[in-house]
């Protein structure tokens, strides 16, 4: 591994020199494409840890938190006759370590060990802000400054929680998902202020670990979604006893002798736990963005076009501090891109087929045009909506809640989009963004074999009930 010291300007050695700030999934999706096509590259980071938050604080700890979770529930909820019911002991210490040894595994698999191996990334730690559009002032933890004048800059620092106004909120000892990951104790009512996709896969889980858990949404759940996959989910987690109330404005917040006081327009709200999970903030604010010219968004996030360019020609930016949408596929796709384009490419990043999933149980999965959107592009859709229970794989694992809805072009029958609630929703979605790629109509879909007794083929089901009503069908029908 190397590292920067001192002052340093455009490379000597004819190579071009790019400097990236942030080592997230697009960071590093860039330096490794960038010095495959001949760059020099170096990689900043401002915090203790490289990875940024998808190995360290977001989706590898959160998964393993939700699977372990899953498996104690189904330890007393299963509905398989011949198998007793028991209450799980829950020790939640021992999930925590075992949890993040994974995240240590996989963040030096997946970026320590790439610096280790790969001369052309050198990293640099510290604060990086501009001085000017050309030239980059990292601080160090010491004091000591570096300057940096490359020829191309990429600003991928990500996102944080983003924490709401709310008249005592902030004096409060609230946790935000990067504390509710790593808590070695199970709160015995822990309130969930959101209604988005980290406050409903974090409330289901310390469920699922026996806490009781109240959900408070400013509207309703999953707004972004089709009204029916939010309304279906709602019920779910109601099923399961979660508290739900939707169309809830939080008045202020205070803390008395452990427990957490929430003054609502639905009333008074105690629980001994608070989570905050209200979307997220992109880290823009260090970067002195303002003296390099660049321009954000009001969030702060950085405007950029299809090429991952800003306003300012030699300054490129990738994944959750950006316009775009906050996933990191779509980060580490843009790194890549980026890479390409400051090394003399000409190529765009396509988000009109772009996949999404919320690992709740069902799982929520979305890809394409919702019907209100598709409206309000003056398009005319048609649409259907299949319940589980006429899907034979969800009858046969006794868990028929949940939906699967398609959209598609009224005229044409070019499916558009699809919406799905469902346990396996995330292991759908993906034949329905190759059928939305590939322009497959709805006909095309359902004259498709698919495989019996599998969740994928409510796709299929789905499809033919634009014409036809599935339940008059015999199993395997084509």
């Amino acid at each position: 591994m190397s590292y920067c010291s001192g002052n340093e300007s455009k490379s000597g050695d004819g190579s071009q020199h790019i400097a990236i700030v942030g080592t997230g999934s697009g960071a590093f999706a860039a330096a490794i494409k960038a010095v495959e096509r001949g760059a020099r590259v170096t990689i900043i980071e401002g915090g203790d840890m490289i990875g940024g938050t998808c190995v360290n604080i977001g989706c590898v700890p959160s998964k393993i938190f939700i699977r372990g979770a899953h498996i104690a529930h189904l330890q007393g909820h299963h509905v398989v006759d011949g198998l007793p019911l028991n209450t799980p002991v829950i020790d939640r210490k021992a999930m925590v370590a075992q949890q993040q040894g994974w995240v240590e595994k996989l963040r030096y698999a997946k970026y320590e060990s790439i610096l280790e191996s790969n001369p052309g990334i050198t990293l640099l730690r510290g604060m990086a802000r501009f001085e000017n559009a050309s030239t980059l002032i990292v601080t160090q933890a010491n004091g000591m400054e570096t300057t940096l004048q490359p020829d191309r800059i990429l600003l991928a620092v990500g996102a944080s929680a983003s924490i709401p106004k709310t008249a005592g909120l902030i004096d409060t000892p609230f946790w935000t998902s990067t504390e509710a990951l790593v808590a070695e104790e199970l709160p015995k009512h822990l309130i969930v202020l959101g209604g988005s996709v980290i406050a409903l896969e974090l409330a289901q889980a310390f469920r699922h670990l026996g806490t009781e858990v109240t959900v408070v949404a400013r509207s309703t759940l999953l707004s972004k979604e089709d009204l029916e996959i939010g309304e279906g989910l709602k019920q779910a987690f109601e099923g399961e006893g979660i508290r739900v109330l939707t169309d809830t404005q939080v008045d202020s917040v205070m803390f008395l002798l452990g427990e957490f006081k929430l003054e609502t327009n639905q009333g008074l709200i105690t629980g001994d736990q608070l989570l905050v999970a209200t979307g997220r903030q992109p880290n823009t604010e260090a970067l002195d963005l303002d003296k390099a010219g660049v321009k954000t968004d009001k969030r702060s996030g950085i405007i950029i076009d299809d090429h991952m360019r800003t306003n300012v020609e030699n300054i490129y930016a990738a994944g959750d501090c950006t316009n775009q949408p906050q996933f990191v596929y779509v980060a580490a796709a843009a790194g890549t891109r980026a890479a390409r384009n400051m090394t003399g490419d000409d190529v765009a990043i396509d988000l009109s087929v772009m996949p999404a999933v919320v690992f709740t149980n069902p799982q929520v999965a979305s890809v394409g045009l919702t019907v209100q959107q598709a409206e309000a592009q003056d398009m005319v859709v048609d649409s259907r909506t299949l319940d589980l229970e006429n899907v034979p794989r969800a009858i046969a694992n006794m868990d028929t809640r949940g939906l699967i809805k398609l959209v598609a072009e009224k005229d044409s029958g070019h499916i558009v989009g699809c919406q799905v609630l469902a346990a396996e929703g995330g292991e759908i979605i993906q034949t329905a963004a190759l059928a939305i790629r590939n322009r497959m109509t709805i006909r095309d879909l359902a004259d498709q074999l698919f495989p019996y007794l599998t969740m994928v083929e409510g796709l299929k089901l789905t499809a033919q009930t634009f014409n036809r009503d599935v339940k008059q069908l015999s199993c395997c029908a084509g």
